[in-house]
């Protein structure tokens, strides 16, 4: 069974994509597992009462992945998943997301210990990521 809002509109995310440059030079994307289902996702939640869309997306990246750095104002696009709810109910959700430039990276941070995270280049984070709209998202952000 799938639950949307009552207008059948999907319910909005935010989400942040981390990356930096590696020691070669070439761009990196950091990942994380989803808590669930253990899939490597963007840092992502809810939009956040008093902070704007951008500022909440850098909020999830430091929870979830204890990142630090500079967040774009601009969202570089959105994609579309199905969320699980903890009744097993699914919910189409769109998540806005927004770049972030790493600049430091914690050890400890809220979520340290329910997930893993791993830096990837673009074509191997591309291929991880389960949901086809935030691969395209990563492979044209890798492009620009």
């Amino acid at each position: 069974m799938t639950l949307n809002d009552d207008d059948g509109e999907p319910r909005r995310q935010v989400g942040a994509l981390p990356f930096r440059r590696g020691r070669d030079g070439q761009p990196k994307i950091l990942l994380v597992t989803s808590r669930e289902s253990r899939r490597w996702v963007i840092p992502k939640g809810w939009p956040m009462k008093g902070r704007k869309p951008f500022e909440a997306a850098a909020r999830e990246a430091y929870e979830e992945a204890g990142l630090r750095g500079a967040v774009g104002k601009r969202p570089i696009g959105f994609y579309l998943y199905q969320k699980r709810l903890r009744n097993l109910d699914t919910v189409l959700c769109q998540v806005k997301v927004f770049p972030l430039e790493v600049r430091k990276q914690l050890k400890d941070f809220p979520e340290a210990r329910q997930r893993d995270l791993r830096w990837f280049t673009p074509v191997e984070a591309a291929e991880a990521v389960s949901e086809p709209g935030l691969a395209a998202l990563i492979r044209a952000a890798s492009r620009a």
